[in-house]
């Protein structure tokens, strides 16, 4: 990035995305799974982005980052007026594909987040769909937990020495990308990936909005209506944000 756009945040928040789509991801991790090599996979939405703006342990964790991909299609759209095309990759679609890469690889996996029951339904349903797949650890952290705190470093400490190679984070942003920072220092090994609610989705705990609508690109909709009182601050938010990032992306492209 040349030294002009470096200055622009928004610029620089939109160009984290440095895998354009889910089959250079998983080609990635099976790649990292084999050599054992840890890494950390965070998904980019404008929710994200919002929290980057005001939170410097979250933009510190989140640029420390090794695959970063697209979730979102307001972030698909301001990459392609930057002139770089992505394509959606939304966390909660990471998890059946990348369960099944360490099945393949035959590395054990590690839940961390959500509720207890939650975690054994989905490792119960993840198992059966791939029955080669080790769901090793499961951990539902403490309410307020720390994500860089005692607890997170016990857990970390727990993921080590379980030799877990993968590991799911349902722990919502910003403390899943914060924790996957923390923790890969403390195991090296493992590949850290957030993915919010997608374990809730697999255990049935969380609707997911219907595939007509998400193709419509209206799953945001969904959500706020599900919720309204905890996520219309939050789209506000995103919406206030958009103008800004379009005439930044502009810009981007015409320098």
């Amino acid at each position: 990035m040349s030294q002009g756009l470096g200055k622009d945040k928004n610029v620089e928040f939109l160009s984290l995305v440095n895998t354009p789509d889910l089959e250079t991801m998983l080609a990635q991790v099976a790649k990292n799974l084999t050599m054992g090599k840890g890494f950390t996979l965070a998904t980019l939405n404008l929710d994200h982005i919002v929290k980057l703006s005001h939170d410097p342990v979250f933009e510190k964790a989140y640029q420390a980052h090794d695959l970063v991909v697209a979730d979102g299609n307001p972030i698909v759209w301001l990459r392609g007026v930057m002139g770089q095309s992505v394509k959606l990759v939304p966390g909660a679609n990471l998890v059946v594909p990348l369960a099944k890469v360490a099945a393949e690889a035959n590395v054990p996996v590690a839940f961390v987040g959500a509720a207890a029951e939650t975690l054994d339904v989905a490792g119960q349903r993840l198992e059966s769909q791939f029955p080669s797949l080790d769901v090793r650890v499961k951990i539902a952290p403490t309410f307020g937990f720390n994500p860089t705190g005692d607890e997170a470093q016990q857990v970390a400490q727990e993921l080590r020495d379980n030799d877990i190679r993968l590991c799911f984070l349902a722990l919502g942003a910003p403390k899943q990308e914060v924790f996957a920072h923390f923790a890969s220092e403390i195991a090296p090994r493992c590949g850290f990936v957030s993915i919010g609610a997608g374990l809730d989705f697999i255990a049935g705990t969380q609707r997911r909005a219907p595939a007509w609508v998400r193709k419509l690109a209206l799953e945001w909709l969904w959500r706020m209506l599900s919720n309204p009182i905890r996520l219309a601050k939050r789209y506000g938010a995103c919406f206030l944000i958009l103008p800004g990032l379009y005439l930044s992306a502009r810009r981007a492209k015409m320098q």
